[in-house]
């Protein structure tokens, strides 16, 4: 299930449109790196992975769902590697922390992988080694690598929160401590 597509002028019945899907904390802050990659043609933030059709973020942030916030993308295969798309969420999370994300707690805040095909799946698994080997950090990645499920768009309010509400999703993004991790985290390499 998967309802709001926002085409970026690529053909929607394309032969290479795939789908991938990801939960990194807060979703608000997982919207805006994908979207500003080529290749990506649309994305929505929703619920996943859980057990109840059709959840409020209300019900969600109560934690008895069993749904991630999380990001679903269309994106043009031909345009942008699965791989490209791991390596952002990668870059935007913490996956060392169990059921939660900076400053938010709960299994609706655990960082996942849903894999939609075996590829997926095969990219999925080889890429958390490579980042549980890498030494970047410093504890194990914890990150759960689980197969797709229903996705339910989230209310219209937290699409493009980024854009939305450029002022709050700014603070909300500094005063969780996502950014300042974030940075310290990848500095040496931004550096290179």
């Amino acid at each position: 299930m998967y309802a709001g597509n926002e085409s970026k002028g690529a053909d929607m019945n394309s032969k290479n449109l795939e789908k991938s899907t990801f939960a990194g904390g807060c979703f608000w802050c997982m919207q805006h790196p994908f979207d500003e990659l080529t290749g990506v043609v649309s994305t929505a933030v929703g619920y996943t992975g859980g057990q109840k059709e059709n959840p409020t973020y209300e019900e969600v942030c109560a934690g008895k769902t069993g749904h991630a916030e999380a990001i679903e993308i269309q994106y043009d295969s031909s345009q942008i590697a699965y791989s490209r798309l791991l390596d952002i969420f990668w870059r935007n999370i913490d996956p060392t922390t169990f059921n939660r994300q900076f400053a938010d707690v709960g299994t609706q805040y655990r960082t996942a992988i849903f894999y939609h095909n075996d590829k997926q799946k095969s990219l999925a698994e080889a890429s958390k080694e490579e980042m549980d080997m890498s030494g970047i950090y410093d504890k194990p990645v914890v990150t759960e690598i689980t197969p797709a499920s229903t996705f339910y768009k989230a209310e219209e309010y937290h699409q493009k929160y980024y854009e939305k509400c450029p002022v709050r999703y700014k603070l909300y993004k500094s005063g969780s401590g996502r950014e300042q991790y974030l940075e310290k985290t990848w500095e040496a390499e931004l550096e290179q």
